[in-house]
């Protein structure tokens, strides 16, 4: 069985591009991330193909507006059936508590199970010279560990975060709160520009469900070999 600890993200542009990694990957992914690049280029079709493969799917299109609009939109992208939506924790206690809510009652009056619904804490690409630059001065991980206990107070199921946070986030929310981490990176292969990693191990030693790795897997000579080599590494956590 795939561990689904594991979520492959397709950040490429075009269906054969998916199709050719999906091929390649086979049974050693079940989970894979589809986020704005592949969605604004193909569109529901890469969710129908992943789902036709009986693969999972995490819809990352990170929406951040004024409640009502976040909460329809979710409601909308709901047919598609995916497993995991995420909004921006940073729209703020209504916009996040609306949506979690109207999304489970829209999936109850659907007769379906609804989606997790998790938020974006801090972009893992943000470094502390960018954060003060916006005005910011408390720390990045104080941020990050507010931000989780306020999604977790609007009755959202998790956040993303980087691993680096992982930590403190299930410090602070408990063992039942959701934490998926990108700015995760295999030893020997570059931050590019992720700028708060770990390696995999360590991010689920830090409290991490579930890790988002794209370059790793999708930019590597042998992308097959370099998900093995990832799954021996989280074998024994």
């Amino acid at each position: 069985m795939a561990d689904e600890r594991i979520i492959a993200a397709l950040d490429v542009r075009t269906l054969d591009e998916v199709k050719a990694l999906v091929g390649q990957l086979g049974d050693s992914i079940i989970f894979y991330k589809v986020g704005m690049e592949l969605f604004y280029a193909v569109g529901p079709q890469v969710i129908t193909y992943l789902k036709s493969k009986n693969k999972r799917i995490f819809l990352d299109l990170k929406l951040h507006d004024i409640p009502n609009t976040v909460a329809e939109g979710l409601i909308s992208l709901m047919k598609f059936g995916v497993d995991i939506f995420n909004v921006h924790a940073s729209g703020g206690f209504t916009m996040l508590s609306q949506a979690a809510q109207r999304i489970k009652e829209a999936a109850h009056a659907a007769g379906v199970r609804p989606p997790k619904l998790i938020a974006i804490t801090v972009l893992t690409s943000m470094n502390e010279t960018d954060w003060r630059s916006l005005g910011m001065t408390m720390p990045i991980a104080e941020q990050v560990v507010n931000l989780a206990k306020l999604s977790q107070r609007a009755g959202l199921d998790g956040v993303v975060a980087s691993p680096r946070e992982a930590a403190m986030i299930r410090k602070a929310c408990g063992r039942d709160f959701m934490i998926v981490t990108p700015g995760v990176r295999p030893r020997g292969t570059a931050n590019n520009d992720q700028s708060r990693v770990a390696a995999p191990a360590e991010a689920l030693r830090n409290g991490a469900n579930q890790l988002v790795i794209g370059r790793p897997i999708y930019a590597a000579p042998n992308p097959k070999a370099a998900v093995d080599s990832i799954l021996a590494e989280i074998a024994a956590v």
